[in-house]
């Protein structure tokens, strides 16, 4: 009895996550028949390669949607882009390309960034969606400003890390070491406190927690998660691009969506959004084995959205059939 109280506890917990693992299963299953060379060693270092900025931008997204209030990031794909044309075009450029320069810069860019962008949301009382879409559309004219075409190149450190050609790239043990800094931060007082506000924001204010302090903290945690994801996005093309960081911005909302973090706020975590980046990818590379013409590219997309609206339904009968066993 005590076993299936357990297991049923473990389940309640980790409802969120069911949906996309199973998703993840079946996709993984679909790929050792359609194309089994993505579980050779090359295969699963591209994986990785070509994964990291989008999980690491779906984490990003993931504290800014769990500490409530209708928060979401719609300029992280932006934001991703910016730091990848400043990085080409202002340092590498003016020969300031150290290890140590880059990485301070990337994340003192992206938190500084994440920052006025919670100020205006928490003290001018703008509304996320709008204040984020106003910065995707201001970020994505300065990008093409700062670059008005692919061009540039990567630190001369960073030549290799995009080859893909082993699991274990530079890119792996970042992607690693980032998944591990959120492993430790969701185990955090903090981040208990960014749970407590989303999910009901007047009885964590009545509790003590410092609901301003928390949405700040959740914006700035965002802001190092991207600052990483431009990274392993200049990693991957090695070069500026000002174009396609914000083809990011849908990509990971969709992946926090799909590993079952709520819009509104105070239920979901960082695994299940990463579950949501695998399985994006998943469809893609799935689909890719299939010859759909010209059309592959509006067949991927509506594969995504048809997932992630299956997804919304499956988690939403779970929750009701959750409250109705209480």
């Amino acid at each position: 009895m005590t076993l299936k109280a357990n297991l049923r506890g473990l389940l309640g917990r980790n409802q969120h996550l069911v949906t996309s693992a199973c998703l993840v299963a079946f996709l993984l299953l679909v790929a050792a028949f359609r194309a089994p060379q993505l579980f050779s060693a090359s295969g699963i270092g591209s994986a990785v390669i070509v994964l990291a900025p989008l999980v690491l931008a779906s984490l990003a997204v993931t504290p800014i949607v769990l500490a409530g209030r209708g928060g979401i990031d719609l300029s992280v794909g932006p934001l991703l882009g910016f730091l990848n044309v400043t990085l080409v075009a202002w340092l590498v450029e003016h020969g300031y390309s150290s290890p140590a320069l880059v990485i301070v810069y990337m994340v003192g860019a992206g938190v500084l960034y994440q920052v006025v962008i919670a100020a205006i949301i928490i003290y001018v009382r703008i509304a996320p969606i709008i204040v984020t879409l106003s910065a995707y559309l201001v970020l994505s004219g300065v990008n093409l400003v700062i670059l008005d075409r692919p061009s540039g190149v990567a630190p001369e450190w960073m030549f290799n890390w995009g080859d893909g050609a082993t699991i274990l790239s530079p890119v792996f043990f970042v992607l690693c070491a980032m998944i591990a800094l959120w492993t430790i931060f969701s185990r955090t007082v903090f981040y208990q406190q960014i749970l407590l506000t989303g999910g009901d924001e007047r009885m964590a204010f009545a509790s003590g927690v410092n609901t301003i302090g928390a949405r700040f903290g959740a914006h700035a945690v965002a802001g190092i998660f991207t600052a990483i994801a431009a990274l392993c996005y200049t990693a991957l093309i090695g070069s500026g691009d000002p174009t396609q960081g914000s083809t990011y911005t849908l990509s990971a909302i969709a992946a926090v969506v799909l590993g079952g973090t709520s819009l509104a706020g105070g239920r979901g975590g960082g695994l299940g959004s990463i579950l949501g980046a695998l399985s994006i990818y998943l469809i893609s590379y799935v689909l890719s084995t299939y010859d759909f013409g010209t059309v592959s590219g509006f067949v991927t997309q509506m594969s995504t959205g048809i997932v992630l609206v299956l997804s919304l339904l499956v988690n939403s009968a779970m929750s009701r059939s959750a409250l109705k066993a209480q």
